[in-house]
């Protein structure tokens, strides 16, 4: 495997070859991800990108342009086929330099989908933080169904999650089952224990749900920012590309629990290749990007 170091300023950052995935951020020597060790798989999917469809495929099963496929269950106990094709591969480095890294892979059409991709992550370390986008490329003859995330635990600080305050600008989520956590409708985040639109404490609250109706500024930019009683935070930022973001507070039945916050700008929600919602369709040549920044506030 291939780990490439890169830094800027008070930022450093670690990019491994398994998954395309962000080890280690940091600023200051300040953890701003939860990271994971130089070998074996990569725990809870940290730092991942999912690709080509974020979240739950329910039964890894999918009929595109009248064509039936079958992904491979990954998640057996919910019979599931969780977080696309890529994250299993050992992604190529194609670019680096002090401050960045851009890392490939392929997707070949077969019969868990229907196209060729090629994937492409990019890393750069700058002044006010660390600033990813990823391209998806059909390179192949035949249209494919896309969706994309990332897959980073952000770290507030040195207290128990329980502790952190969370500001999160959406306003519904997708209601899902509470055994498989497949989608079961919209409801509105108003009244209820998942509404951080201002920021407030998390406490015991937990979550594994996407969120959308999501405020933006002027530049549509919207941002998730999560603070620690110390004062130290961070922030994780996306463009209009990702309609939606995946909260979720790493519950865990056993112990360590609860490390970090995960949040997952999705540009699509969980099963979104039965429902169709906010799904891409990439005909051949057609290209995908997305960009996403994570920095450290305090």
């Amino acid at each position: 495997m291939t780990e490439t170091s890169i830094a800027m300023g008070p930022y450093s950052a670690v990019v491994t070859s398994r998954g395309g995935a962000l080890r280690e951020l940091q600023h200051n020597g300040r953890d701003l991800v939860v990271g994971f060790g130089a070998g074996g798989r990569i725990p809870d999917y940290r730092g991942v990108i999912c690709a080509p469809w974020p979240n739950r495929l329910a039964d890894g099963a999918y009929e595109y342009a009248g064509t039936a496929f079958q992904a491979v269950i990954n998640e057996p106990e919910r019979g599931a086929a969780l977080h696309g094709l890529a994250t299993d591969q050992v992604w190529d480095v194609r670019e680096t330099t002090n401050s960045s890294v851009t890392l490939g892979c392929t997707v070949e059409a077969g019969p868990h989908y229907p196209a060729d991709l090629d994937l492409e992550v990019s890393y750069t370390l700058a002044a006010d933080g660390l600033h990813c986008s990823v391209r998806a490329a059909n390179t192949g003859g035949t249209a494919g169904p896309y969706g994309v995330c990332p897959h980073p635990y952000l770290v507030a600080g040195p207290a128990p999650l329980d502790e952190w305050t969370l500001e999160l600008p959406a306003s519904e989520y997708l209601a899902v089952t509470p055994d498989r956590l497949l989608p079961v409708g919209m409801k509105q985040v108003a009244g209820g224990s998942f509404d951080f639109r201002a920021e407030r404490r998390l406490g015991p609250v937990k979550i594994d749900h996407a969120f959308t109706g999501i405020t933006s500024d002027d530049s549509k930019t919207a941002r998730v920012r999560v603070h620690d009683p110390s004062g130290t935070g961070v922030e994780l930022e996306w463009g209009a590309e990702w309609a939606w973001v995946q909260i979720h507070t790493a519950d865990k039945p056993t112990k360590p629990d609860r490390l970090g916050l995960a949040v997952e700008p999705m540009t699509c929600p969980p099963d979104a290749f039965n429902s169709g919602t906010d799904l891409i369709h990439l005909q051949p040549g057609d290209t995908h990007t997305a960009a996403w920044a994570i920095r450290a506030l305090g």
